[in-house]
């Protein structure tokens, strides 16, 4: 049932149409005037307002502005006996869902109320919808910022609405990506933007335990299950009950326990290590892993079923040297929470000092970023770091130079190390030759003579 507003000053049309349109099954009010409908239109917000375009008074294009700067989703029909295009043409612009002429058969209005409120229906739900995802994102968001990820840049954009989707879902997650690139911030965000927000986060680190430890980790064992199991111990599924459970560098689990946890994937259930009862499971897992898991699976590493089973929403963390736009405000972050962390003054970042961070490749990621600021913070003296108080970066940039593709002969292979110094050099330098050579402790006439050598001049 929808309310519907009849605006006409004829009290026999009024009443007809509102005796037509309340035995459709809908809510009817009705006035003379359209100051008289905006007067009362807060007693019960309408779905659809049916207004005469003639009116003593305001009329009905005014009516149709007024109601629709009040709520933008309310359907409007206009009638009138003066069947004009002008007046047609202004009425739909104004936001009209259509322009009847009269007289109007009750049949056919009844058909345009319907139309008009399916229409209204779907706009809603999409209004509705798109509010959801833009509180969701906006949520996630903060949720990342408050969790030690910062990054505006469209591949964090992408990621933000990849969980905003899958936050509300319960099926399996694999998050990829290099190591410090934020897997398990992430797994948390998805958790806390889930309905099982209030239920236990547990996070298990695969990689870090033998297989045997693992098992028992997970599942829990009963006593005399082994040697020193001296007591019935509850695993990581049991605590993660209602809530979710982040599996931490999936890739490294060995057979058994790729075995056991396909089954509880599948079946939802499981038992102890020793035990023979059957616990069911309600958890939702969430994986993470550095390593390229389809390779695993391609050597017979990794069980493909158990892969297809946690593969249901893939979302990869793109590395901080591909969002290097994110390198500023994530330096920012950083600075402020290591400084009060240290129990030092607020740092700050000299032009020179940020310039190296953002040509620097970040093979740690965002968790070398957060170390080395850590670092320059300690090393530096008062309360700005300098470029030389970089100096490890510069350092390590040397020894991370990409080598060539494939075998070469070693003259060629010097050639293209060579030649990738120089635009390196040429790069920080900003393009000022004099400064390139310093960088590179050279002539300016050596410089001059290696760039028109590989046509960088």
């Amino acid at each position: 049932m929808a309310a519907v507003w009849i605006v006409e000053d004829n009290d026999t049309l009024r009443e007809a149409m509102a005796e037509a349109i309340g035995g459709a099954g809908h809510a009817v009010r009705a006035a003379a005037s359209a100051e008289e409908a905006l007067a009362r239109l807060d007693e019960e917000p309408p779905a659809l307002v049916v207004s005469d375009l003639k009116l003593p008074g305001m009329d009905g294009l005014a009516l149709l502005r007024a109601v629709k700067g009040r709520d933008p989703l309310v359907e409007i029909l206009i009638l009138t006996a003066y069947g004009t295009i002008e007046a047609a043409v202004e009425a739909m612009r104004g936001g009209a869902f259509d322009f009847l002429t009269k007289p109007v058969r009750l049949d056919h209005l009844l058909s345009k109320v319907a139309q008009a409120l399916e229409v209204r229906a779907d706009r809603l739900a999409l209004s509705r919808e798109r509010e959801r995802r833009e509180y969701l994102e906006e949520e996630v968001t903060a949720a990342f910022n408050a969790g030690r990820i910062v990054g505006r840049s469209p591949r964090m954009m992408e990621v933000y609405a990849t969980i905003a989707k899958v936050a509300a879902s319960t099926s399996s997650v694999l998050i990829t990506g290099e190591s410090g690139t934020g897997k398990e911030l992430v797994a948390r965000a998805i958790h806390l933007h889930s309905p099982r927000r209030e239920a236990p986060f547990i996070r298990v680190n695969c990689g870090a335990l033998p297989e045997g430890v693992l098992e028992s980790e997970l599942f829990g064992h009963e006593k005399g299950a082994f040697t020193g199991a001296l007591r019935q111990r509850r695993g990581r599924f049991e605590l993660a009950e209602g809530g979710s459970l982040f599996l931490d560098e999936i890739a490294d689990i060995g057979p058994t326990v790729q075995m056991r946890l396909l089954r509880v994937l599948q079946e939802r259930e499981f038992e102890r290590v020793g035990g023979e009862r059957t616990l069911q499971v309600n958890v939702r897992v969430i994986a993470a892993t550095n390593r390229d898991i389809r390779a695993e699976v391609a050597a017979g590493r990794f069980r493909e079923d158990l892969f297809y089973r946690l593969y249901v929403i893939p979302l990869h963390l793109p590395p901080l040297r591909e969002r290097k736009e994110d390198v500023p405000p994530l330096a920012e972050h950083f600075l402020a929470r290591l400084s009060t962390s240290l129990g030092r003054p607020r740092a700050a970042l000299s032009p020179a000092a940020l310039r190296v961070l953002e040509l620097y490749d970040w093979p740690g990621n965002v968790r070398e970023l957060e170390n080395a600021l850590e670092r320059a913070i300690v090393l530096c003296e008062g309360e700005r770091i300098e470029e030389a108080d970089l100096h490890f970066l510069r350092e390590g940039r040397a020894e991370r130079l990409p080598l060539p593709a494939g075998i070469l002969p070693l003259n060629s292979a010097l050639a293209e190390l060579e030649r990738a110094l120089l635009e390196r050099a040429l790069e920080e330098a900003h393009g000022v030759k004099a400064e390139a050579a310093r960088l590179l402790e050279l002539k300016p006439s050596a410089l001059y003579y290696k760039l028109e050598k590989y046509g960088l001049l």
